[in-house]
């Protein structure tokens, strides 16, 4: 068969070839950017999640505790798994003659924020230096998006005042928490400060976290939050001026870590 019969059959054969590379390269490029958006979707909903931009009443991985274990108003959520180990706990501080409730469990991002934002226009008077007052409130309120009460594995338990702790009723169920808790999966995040923990909130023996989840929780929060994420209250302007995550978010029992 003459050349010139058979060229016209060698560029079709190229071409379809072309085509077929060239519909396997885009497949394949198109396919990367999917798992790509994917993974940045994922990415997006877990920082949501640390940050507690979300409500716990719309998620099937958090249940609406009974209000005969808690303290105040109704409408109190934790992650299932917290909730199950809080409530053997529970059981075994009633038969030691213990009784533990609920102070505050869940707390989103505008939950927080209406904490936040409440303290900072109270604290204006006599602290008008913003910088200042940020730090003040600091000292007992962690900034919205940074609280480990947004995850759900958090719990104040019996009062969140350090009066109460200090009476004769409040010294003798601490004890009994620092004794028994952690055989429940829980740990004081914000212990005294010393040389493990230098930095970081005060000292509160009412918050009490369930590490099987907190721990994991902890540790993404310092992989994917940026000083950037932490906005949109007032005074957030002051953020870039403080290490909030390293400082506050992270400073933390050691045992906790």
């Amino acid at each position: 068969m003459a050349f010139k019969q058979i060229f016209p059959k060698i560029l079709l054969f190229l071409a379809i070839g072309a085509l077929i590379a060239f519909s396997s390269f885009s497949a394949l490029k198109k396919q990367n950017e999917n798992e790509l958006a994917y993974q940045k979707l994922l990415e997006t909903e877990e920082k949501n999640y640390l940050m507690g931009k979300f409500d716990p009443a719309e998620r099937k991985d958090f249940i609406h505790i009974p209000i005969k274990y808690t303290i105040g108003e109704n409408g109190k959520y934790l992650r299932q798994e917290t909730w199950d180990a809080f409530l053997k706990m529970h059981d075994q501080a009633e038969q030691d003659g213990i009784r533990l409730r609920i102070a505050s469990a869940t707390r989103n991002f505008d939950y927080q924020k209406n904490i936040w934002e409440s303290k900072w226009k109270n604290f204006s008077a006599n602290t008008p230096d913003g910088l200042e007052r940020f730090k003040k409130i600091l000292e007992w309120s962690s900034v919205p998006g940074t609280s480990r009460h947004h995850w759900g594995t958090d719990i104040d338990i019996n009062s969140a005042n350090a009066s109460y702790f200090e009476s004769e009723k409040g010294i003798r169920e601490y004890i009994w928490l620092v004794q028994n808790a952690p055989s429940f999966g829980f740990c004081q995040p914000y212990n005294l400060k010393n040389g493990g923990r230098p930095m970081g909130y005060n000292e509160e023996r009412w918050h009490w976290s369930y590490l099987p989840i907190a721990r994991g929780l902890t540790e993404e929060y310092k992989n994917l939050i940026k000083k950037g994420d932490i906005k949109g209250f007032l005074g957030d302007r002051y953020v870039s001026e403080l290490d909030l995550i390293n400082n506050y978010v992270l400073s933390i029992n050691p045992d906790c870590l």
